[in-house]
């Protein structure tokens, strides 16, 4: 069950990886709702078992970790205006 929430969080940081630097920095500027709607688009997909439901659970928590140390190191654009992280990106 953890290295199916594993596979999950994987899955979803390659798909964030490959999307354009403004547009991750945008989503970065709102990462709650991020988070929850990875956490509820996984728990939609994985419901029927337990194993698939805390693989899920699991994949939400890692994306929360995931969102928070990305807004922190990259930083993330919200109204419009950005705000550094600790690495400098050129947007």
């Amino acid at each position: 069950m953890f290295a199916t929430g594993l596979a999950i969080f994987l899955g979803l940081v390659f798909i964030f990886i490959k999307l354009g630097r403004r547009t991750m920095l945008r989503m970065l500027g709102h990462d709650v709702w991020l988070d929850i709607g990875v956490t509820m688009l996984t728990l939609a997909i994985h419901w029927g078992t337990f194993s698939g439901v805390m693989a899920a659970t699991f994949a939400g928590l890692l994306t929360s970790a995931g969102t928070t140390i990305a807004k922190r190191c990259f930083g993330y654009i919200k109204r419009g205006k950005y705000t550094p992280g600790l690495l400098r990106l050129h947007v």
